[in-house]
C-alpha cells in the first residue's frame, strides 16, 4: 500500500503522484463509493488516496482520505447525483469575463454561495480587459466594486496581452488552487500565461451564440513555483447548487447573513416576512439587487428540484 494525490482524472483512469514522486495510473478498486455523496465520480483531482500496486506498474485506488473541503455542483438538471470537480482546496480562483462570452452575475453567486458552503475560499479573476467597451469596462468596476465590499479578493487581467499575471503568480504560491469558469473565458490561456511548459491548447467564441467552446476535457492538476498546485478543470456551463436546504441559502451570502440577524423572525425566508431586515437593506441598497436575485434564484431551484442550465 502507498500514499499519494489524485493529479489527474480522464474519466476512467486516475493518475496518482506517490510521496516519493512517482506518477502511477490508477483506476478504482471495485464498487468504490463515497459514504453520503452520491456522486457521478467519487475521486476527484486533489484528493489523498491509498493505492495498491499491481505487478504491471499500474494500481488500484483502495481508499480515499478524508477531504478538509470541496467544490461540487448538481450534476445536471433533474439529476440527483453531484459532480465533484476538485477536493483539498486552499484557494478557486474563478475566471470571469463580462463579454465574450459573458458570465452573469447568477453565475458567480452560486459559485460563491457553493464554495462558502464547503469552505472554500474563492477570488475573482476578471480576464479579457483588453477586448471591453468604456460601457463593459465601468460594468467591470461595478462588479469589482461590489465583490471586493463584500470580501472577495478581484483581479483585472489581460491573460493575452500577459497584464496582471504577476499578482496571481503571488497568490498562487504554496497554495492548491482550482481554476474554474465558463468555456472560453481565458482558463487555459491563464494558465499558459502563468506556465508556459503547461502547453494547454486554447479555443475559439462561437461567433453564433457567444460563447466558448471545451478545449480542456477533464481535470488535471500542474505544479507551480512556490510548491503550490493549479488545478484545471473543463469549462462548466451550469452551476446546479448542491445539497442546500432552503434555510441554509442565506447562510452562504455574507452580507445577507449580516443583516438576517436583524430579522423580526428567526426563520425569515427574506422573501415576504414583515420586519425583515434583508429586504429594507435591498431597499436601502446595503444590499445589492444582483445577489438578492440570485439568493431568490437559488430557492426557486430548490422548489423545482433542478436549475436551468443557462446559468
Amino acid at each position: 500500500m502507498e500514499k499519494g494525490l489524485v493529479i489527474k482524472n480522464t474519466g476512467s483512469w486516475y493518475v496518482v503522484k506517490t510521496e516519493d514522486g512517482r506518477q502511477i495510473e490508477c483506476k478504482i478498486k471495485g464498487n468504490f463509493r463515497l459514504k453520503g455523496i452520491r456522486s457521478t465520480n467519487p475521486i476527484a483531482v486533489g484528493d489523498r488516496v491509498q493505492i495498491a500496486l499491481n505487478p504491471e506498474g499500474t494500481a488500484f485506488i483502495t481508499e480515499i482520505e478524508d477531504r478538509k473541503n470541496y467544490i461540487i455542483r448538481r450534476a445536471s438538471n433533474l439529476s440527483k447525483q453531484s459532480h465533484i470537480i476538485a477536493a483539498n482546496l486552499d484557494l478557486c480562483m474563478l475566471v470571469v469575463t463580462v463579454n465574450y462570452p459573458e458570465t452573469s452575475t447568477i453565475f458567480i453567486d452560486r459559485f460563491l454561495a457553493s464554495a462558502e458552503a464547503y469552505q472554500v475560499p474563492v477570488a475573482l479573476v476578471f480576464n479579457k480587459t483588453d477586448l471591453y467597451s468604456e460601457d463593459e469596462l465601468r460594468y467591470l468596476e461595478g462588479l469589482i466594486h461590489l465583490y471586493t465590499h463584500i470580501g472577495y479578493p478581484c483581479f483585472r487581467i489581460s491573460a493575452l496581452n500577459n497584464e496582471g499575471i504577476n499578482e496571481i503568480k503571488e497568490e498562487l504560491k504554496g497554495k492548491i488552487t482550482l481554476f474554474s469558469g465558463h468555456s472560453g473565458v481565458g482558463k487555459s490561456t491563464l494558465i499558459n500565461a502563468i506556465l508556459p511548459e503547461a502547453h494547454l491548447k486554447t479555443g475559439e467564441i462561437s461567433t453564433a451564440h457567444n460563447k466558448g467552446m471545451h478545449t480542456t476535457t477533464f481535470s488535471e492538476m500542474f505544479p507551480v513555483e512556490g510548491e503550490g498546485y493549479i488545478i484545471d478543470t473543463p469549462g462548466i456551463k451550469g452551476f446546479g447548487t448542491f445539497d442546500m436546504k432552503d434555510e441554509e441559502v442565506s447562510h452562504y451570502f455574507k452580507e445577507i447573513f449580516e443583516f438576517s440577524a436583524h430579522c423580526k423572525y428567526g426563520n425569515c425566508t427574506h422573501r415576504h416576512e414583515p420586519g425583515c431586515a434583508v429586504r429594507e437593506a435591498v431597499e436601502n441598497h446595503y444590499i445589492s439587487e444582483s445577489r438578492y436575485a440570485s439568493y431568490l434564484n437559488i430557492l426557486e431551484d430548490r422548489e423545482e428540484g433542478k436549475y436551468r442550465s443557462a446559468y
